[in-house]
Formats: structure tokens, C-alpha cells, sequence
């Protein structure tokens, strides 16, 4: 874990050590940097793979506002530039795949592939409403005082959206866990998620589309949270990003949904992603 300064604010980075250009991931709404173990234990150390807490989560500042797409950029590249990049790989889970997005379209210069794990599509109001509607669980936790940390982590096992769990996904949530009185937290203010959703649901991704300069991956889990409704990237949204973005090719993640797309083995993402970025193995 390393402290870089983004815009105004100091960010945590988790960095595994490897070669090659870098990868900067980035997570979703009320996520945090370790939703990224996985696909860092695939990529590294042929690459170095960074990810970040985005402001407001994990053990980065947590500002009273400043949760939208206009700030995360911003913070993105004061970061590369502390740590003297000049271009790297994005990669962005869910919100974090909006803010890509957005980050390539508005810094093409810093950006040298784009992947978009199950994000970044331009969902109508309708659809904003059933994702939200599937990651309620997730948004609920937020504020709540639980007795022990154990206590915690038996509620997010009986997640059925988090199965199989995994030492991954255990890591994960410990990583944004506080103490409180009482008992422990969660390390985020469900006022600056509100704040975020909100601005999200503004967002008019088809305008960043012709923006983007740089070869992108889509992947897009097949399966839904709580139903079909719920999808992060419906097929027809999929599809009109494929057509839209100038360079960019989809690859769908079979049997897997939202969560499990980057928490979850599986060999035909990994193998797609690892072509993509045109590393040995592939």
C-alpha cells in the first residue's frame, strides 16, 4: 500500500510489483482496491497492476463532497503523474468502468488500453433503476454497526450474490472495515454513495464513445444480481457500445455475475483479458 496524491486529496494505492506498462484499476461504487486480487494475481508480476481507493472508500481522504466523474479523473491523473507515468492501462469495475471511460475520453494522452469490467454503458433511466435496485444489499450495509468483525463477514457470506466465497472476497471486505462504538463499520459515508449515485445517474456515456482513442475490451457478465433485469450491461447496451466506441471489441464472461467477474476464477476471461493486453500466455 502506498499514499499518492490525487486532487487535493490523498489516495491509497495498492501496487503489486511487476514490469511493462502499468495497470491502473479502478472499482466499483462502494467497493475498494482488493476487489482487484484476482485479476492482479493474473497479471503480475509480468505487469505492475496498481489499484486505487477511490476518494470517499477504503484508506483513501474522504472529503465531504466531490463524488463524481469530473473529480475521479482528476484524481486519476494527479496520481500518474506523482508517480511519474505518462500513459498507462485503465481498467474500471463497474462505476469504476464509468470513470474510465470518462478518464480516457477527457485524458487520451495518459491512456494506453482501456478495459471496462461490466460498466461504463449508457443504461436509460429504467435500467439505472434496476441495477440500483440490485445493488441495494450492498448500498444497505453502509452506516450499519456491527458487533464484531466476525459478525460482518457472516452477514456478506449470506450475500447469495457473493457466492462462492473466497479468500478473495474475504480480504476484500476486511479491507474496508473500522472500528465504531459498538462494534465495527464500513469505512464509507452512505452520504457521499448518495451523493455519487446521483451524479451517476446524470451521466450520458454515448457522449464520451467517439472520444476515446485507445483500444478497448468490454467484458460482460452474462448474469444477473437478484434477477435478468438487473444486468450492469444488457445486450443491447453492449452492443451499441461495441458499435459506438471506435476501437473496441466485447467479450462476454459466461456464468458469472456482477460480482463474480472479478471475484471468481475463470479461464476464458483470463485468457481474453491476457490477449488483449498482449502478454505472454495468452
Amino acid at each position: 500500500m502506498k499514499k499518492v496524491k490525487g486532487d487535493g486529496v490523498n489516495i491509497n494505492l495498492a501496487i503489486w510489483e511487476g514490469g511493462g506498462k502499468p495497470i491502473l484499476c479502478i472499482h466499483g461504487i462502494t467497493a475498494n482496491c482488493r476487489c482487484w486480487d484476482v485479476f492482479a494475481g493474473l497479471l503480475a508480476p509480468a505487469r505492475q497492476v496498481m489499484a486505487m481507493d477511490l476518494r470517499g472508500r477504503g484508506y483513501s481522504d474522504k472529503p465531504d463532497h466531490g463524488y463524481s466523474m469530473d473529480y475521479h479523473t482528476k484524481d486519476i491523473k494527479c496520481l500518474l503523474d506523482d508517480l511519474g507515468f505518462e500513459k498507462a492501462v485503465i481498467m474500471g469495475h463497474s462505476l469504476g468502468a464509468f470513470i474510465g471511460l470518462a478518464f480516457a475520453a477527457e485524458y487520451p494522452e495518459y491512456t494506453d488500453r482501456l478495459v471496462l469490467v461490466d460498466g461504463g454503458g449508457d443504461l436509460s433511466p429504467e435500467q439505472f433503476e434496476e441495477v440500483f435496485k440490485g445493488i441495494k444489499p450492498a448500498l444497505d450495509r453502509l452506516g450499519q454497526i456491527f458487533d464484531s468483525e466476525e459478525a460482518y463477514m457472516e452477514k456478506m457470506k449470506a450475500a447469495p450474490y457473493l457466492h462462492p466465497w473466497s479468500e478473495a472476497i474475504e480480504t476484500y471486505c476486511r479491507h474496508e472495515l473500522e472500528a465504531a462504538d459498538g462494534g465495527v463499520r464500513t469505512n464509507i459515508d452512505a452520504a457521499h454513495i448518495a451523493e455519487e449515485a446521483a451524479n451517476v445517474r446524470l451521466l450520458q456515456c454515448a457522449d464520451y464513445y467517439g472520444k476515446v482513442q485507445c483500444p478497448v475490451l468490454i467484458l460482460r457478465a452474462t448474469e444477473g444480481l437478484l434477477s435478468d433485469k438487473d444486468l450492469l450491461l444488457p445486450e443491447d447496451v453492449a452492443d451499441r457500445m461495441t458499435r459506438q466506441i471506435p476501437d473496441a471489441e466485447m467479450f462476454e464472461v459466461e456464468g458469472v455475475n456482477h460480482y463474480g467477474i472479478v471475484f471468481q476464477p475463470h479461464p476464458a476471461r483470463d485468457a481474453a483479458l491476457k490477449g488483449f493486453l498482449e502478454m505472454e500466455g495468452s
